[in-house]
């Protein structure tokens, strides 16, 4: 079970990493797949008004926004928010600190695209329903969804150290400083991941890349 203070200590842990946290784009392994990804998320939120959750340093609010009619793009940590907010993004973008869990303070908000860019793999397996929930409600009907996350990558990503009753996996990572923090990371398959999505969800598509899978589908 994840308890509230570890949820606290991940979001810590995220805040202190966000000066580092690009360093994993520029992996030369990767730039194949994430060039093909960035095209395609640009053209999919074309003219759309997209809610962008856990957008971290906004990486993928730069890329995503690129041709969208609104976009804002909210995590939960005021740090990584700052670096996102200093990107030359595109006009339409909004940052704001929103609790990607409930969406407090977004009331009344109405979007039809929604994006989430590696934030699944570390949501607790027991929270993801919930969390599915809170974001579909508050989205339009015919809202396109987009989820995209890490692959595993044997040889290259970060072993998973331990499993916890709820077949949550976790990794030791380290930082510059030398501090080594324990962070969750799940690798869904795509059957797992489709069945979790609710009744609201149709034409789901699963698709892989080397090293990032995608998950997207749209709402009734």
């Amino acid at each position: 079970m994840i308890t509230p203070a570890r949820a606290e200590a991940l979001a810590a842990y995220y805040a202190q990493r966000a000066p580092e946290y690009e360093r994993i784009y520029q992996r030369p392994s990767r730039q194949p797949n994430l060039r093909a990804l960035e095209a395609w998320v640009a053209e999919i939120f074309a003219g759309r008004r997209v809610l962008e959750i856990a957008c971290g340093t906004g990486w993928w609010t730069l890329h995503g926004a690129a041709r969208a009619a609104h976009w804002l793009a909210t995590d939960c940590n005021p740090q990584t928010l700052a670096l996102a907010a200093a990107k030359a993004l595109p006009a339409c973008v909004q940052c704001r600190v929103v609790d990607a869990y409930t969406l407090d303070g977004l009331d009344g908000a109405r979007f039809d695209g929604a994006f989430a860019g590696c934030w699944w793999s570390h949501v607790p397996r027991a929270r993801l329903p919930a969390a599915l929930s809170a974001l579909h409600a508050k989205l339009l009907p015919g809202a396109l969804v987009v989820w995209l996350d890490n692959r595993w990558v044997e040889g290259e990503s970060t072993p998973i150290a331990r499993r916890d009753a709820d077949g949550n996996g976790f990794q030791q990572r380290r930082l510059d400083d030398g501090s080594v923090h324990e962070v969750i990371k799940n690798y869904p398959r795509p059957d797992e991941a489709v069945a979790l999505l609710g009744p609201r969800a149709h034409d789901a598509r699963w698709a892989e890349g080397s090293h990032y899978w995608t998950l997207s589908y749209r709402l009734a």
